[in-house]
């Protein structure tokens, strides 16, 4: 199994091969995703490494610390594709491909709508900190409820 690291890894080095440095508020929120949509699809996590549903949406600690430094910047730091399992990285180019268009602030504001975060932030004001984890059964679930939900014609 891949770690956190090693699929933000691929994505940002997947954004600076496009000539569009992704930021670390975007990379958290594809990691979200990553994450969500290779449980639904593929039954089981990308990474072990917990989500925390932090005051702008998901964030991995681990892959923040990393990038911390760059803000709200793009990343520009030259990274090394991982070598990742085929099945991992067809989930993550799809989840680039749906979501990878999308501004930072969207993915963040989309996030702020959906189950996983919602339920771990529970009561807590909008502005509060927090490190409560994302749930991984709410996350699958959840997935699996977009993916069984009719698409628009």
């Amino acid at each position: 199994m891949a770690t956190a690291q090693e699929v933000a890894r691929y994505m940002v080095r997947f954004f600076q091969e496009a000539g569009d440095p992704v930021s670390n508020l975007k990379l958290q929120k594809l990691l979200y995703y990553v994450q969500g949509w290779h449980l639904a699809l593929r039954g089981g996590a990308a990474f072990n490494d917990r989500l925390e549903a932090w005051v702008h949406g998901p964030v991995q600690p681990g892959v923040y610390g990393t990038y911390k430094q760059y803000r709200w910047n793009p990343i520009f730091e030259e990274v090394v594709k991982p070598d990742l399992d085929k099945d991992l990285v067809e989930v993550i180019d799809a989840v680039l491909g749906a979501y990878g268009s999308d501004s930072g602030y969207e993915l963040e504001l989309r996030t702020h709508g959906e189950q996983p975060w919602l339920v771990a932030r529970g009561d807590l004001p909008a502005d509060a900190e927090s490190n409560r984890v994302l749930d991984v059964g709410i996350m699958k679930a959840f997935f699996i409820g977009l993916n069984d939900a009719p698409q628009d014609q």
